[in-house]
């Protein structure tokens, strides 16, 4: 929208009603571009298929019992059916393609085309995890080089490859710690992980997983976490903390180093929730700041595809400390050869994370891009993200609620990768934080992250990444102020029954979640 049909506080001079997709409804349940597609079941049928397949030849079924009984069932397109099918069903969903991500802890960001097609050169989009050796050795060259970048970005000094996401990070990097402990004969002794209740979800889970006792620690009032407290809580029994930073407030851990001696000087280790690096990569090495072990998510922080289930990548590095205890397999460079380390014995590795060496696509893509921006360019990406992060936050405070808004002195405390709001904002309107989430559907942005932290009433996240232009933000702000003068001006039609213009409109995520139908059943005739 150009900036002479915007007022002063960035609303549209002439609001757009509300209108209904039904005020003119079609013969074919079609809306023009906005194709109705009925699920494969109720449009294809079981004898029809785009692929002619010869009869198999006669032969002995090893089945036995297990042999089906009687024919499958799978419905059938034609060819162009097929494409038409999943081409409208794609359309149906919001992608980094089309739009803007806001969502807050989740880096949605722009995935550069040249990854892509690095990942599917032949040699690394056709490799075999079970190849000999010497055949993989490009293959090999490409874990090596990126583990090398990995340290050297983060002070480190060992990385653990074969983790496949960032929860299966922490429990590489809880698990090197449990390790260090029974090597010193802590077994049993240390018993309880540290963990900020401002941290995300998985870190308790995991360290439960490992079978540590999780005591909880408070946030203090703007957002951090308070040494103070760290030191009241160690003992001969804590094995280590597990904190994220910047935290999922959208801050930095200003005391970090103070709560790092800390935690060594009671015999503890400092874990670090990576899934945040993107904000401070080339900025700031977590090993200078006393980490021990810290996942990095490949599919955030160096836009490899995200979502949808994987294929995710989380490696983990490793202080020196931890170094020897890092999972197999790992490479070791042999004079011109490297070769893969499978075997734990002769070692102080923990063992085997996963059954082979990780994401081999995953690495091929964040290697391309760390190669491709360089030092220099992945320093501007997280200043970048931080910068879009705070024009997003001094472009709304004056009409949303900032949350843990510091002010001494007239400064206050920047964000770092995401603003956070809180739904003070709303108050007495009668729109909830999910309400105006579903009316940003219609302006078609994907909603932000709701009700996350959870330290933070009405929670909602957003970060914009790096990838974002100053235009698309700009539409993005002024989108959020009108929504949030129109709520304040009482228009709540707009809200209550949003999203009006979805292909699906507002459904219950909760009951899905709970009672999900698995099952297609035929509708009675």
């Amino acid at each position: 929208m150009s900036a002479d049909k915007m007022n002063n506080v960035g609303r549209p001079s002439t609001p757009n009603a509300v209108a209904s997709n039904e005020a003119h409804p079609t013969f074919t349940g079609n809306k023009a571009l906005q194709i109705n597609e009925p699920l494969l079941y109720e449009v294809g049928t079981p004898e029809q298929t785009g692929v002619d397949i010869a009869d198999p030849r006669k032969a002995t079924s090893r089945l036995g019992d297990l042999a089906r009984s009687e024919p499958i069932g799978l419905h059938g397109l034609s060819e162009p059916e097929t494409m038409r099918h999943y081409v409208r069903l794609s359309q149906k969903n919001f992608a980094i393609d089309s739009g803007m991500y806001p969502l807050g802890s989740c880096t949605m960001k722009h995935n550069p085309r040249i990854n892509e097609k690095v990942a599917r050169l032949p040699g690394f989009a056709d490799t075999h995890p079970l190849q000999p050796q010497h055949t993989v050795q490009g293959a090999f060259e490409v874990i090596e080089t990126l583990a090398d970048w990995l340290m050297k970005l983060t002070g480190t000094e060992a990385v653990a490859m074969s983790p496949k996401a960032g929860a299966h990070g922490e429990l590489c990097g809880m698990m090197a710690i449990e390790a260090a402990h029974r090597a010193a004969g802590n077994a049993g002794k240390r018993t309880k992980v540290l963990i900020p209740e401002s941290a995300h979800g998985t870190n308790p889970a995991t360290a439960v997983f490992v079978g540590y006792q999780v005591q909880t620690i408070k946030t203090r009032e703007d957002g951090t976490v308070d040494p103070q407290a760290i030191k009241e809580a160690m003992s001969d029994e804590v094995a280590a903390i597990m904190l994220t930073n910047p935290n999922t407030c959208g801050l930095f851990e200003r005391d970090i180093m103070e709560i790092a001696d800390i935690v060594h000087a009671g015999g503890a280790y400092f874990y670090c929730d990576g899934a945040n690096f993107n904000a401070i990569m080339g900025r700031a090495k977590p090993g200078d700041l006393g980490v021990d072990a810290m996942h990095i998510n490949l599919h955030k922080t160096f836009s490899t595809p995200h979502g949808g289930g994987g294929p995710g990548a989380g490696p983990v590095v490793l202080s020196k400390a931890l170094a020897a205890f890092a999972p197999v397999p790992f490479a070791k460079r042999d004079g011109g050869n490297i070769e893969m380390v499978e075997h734990k014995e002769g070692t102080k590795s923990f063992g085997r994370m996963t059954a082979f060496h990780g994401q081999m696509g995953m690495n091929t893509r964040a290697l391309s891009y760390i190669l491709s921006h360089g030092q220099d360019g992945i320093r501007q990406a997280a200043e970048d993200c931080v910068l879009n992060a705070n024009y997003i936050k001094a472009s709304l405070k004056d009409v949303m609620s900032p949350a843990f808004e510091e002010q001494k002195e007239g400064f206050q405390r920047p964000a770092m990768h995401e603003a956070l709001f809180h739904d003070g904002f709303l108050e007495g309107t009668g729109v909830s934080t999910l309400d105006f989430a579903k009316a940003m559907i219609d302006e078609g942005f994907h909603p932000m992250t709701m009700y996350f932290p959870l330290v933070v009433h009405g929670a909602m996240l957003i970060e914009p990444t790096e990838s974002e232009s100053k235009a698309s933000l700009d539409q993005f702000i002024a989108t959020m102020r009108d929504l949030t003068l129109s709520a304040k001006a009482g228009e709540t039609e707009r809200f209550l029954g949003a999203p009006f213009y979805a292909p699906m409109k507002r459904m219950d995520e909760t009951l899905a979640a709970r009672k999900p139908i698995l099952k297609w059943v035929p509708a009675p005739q």
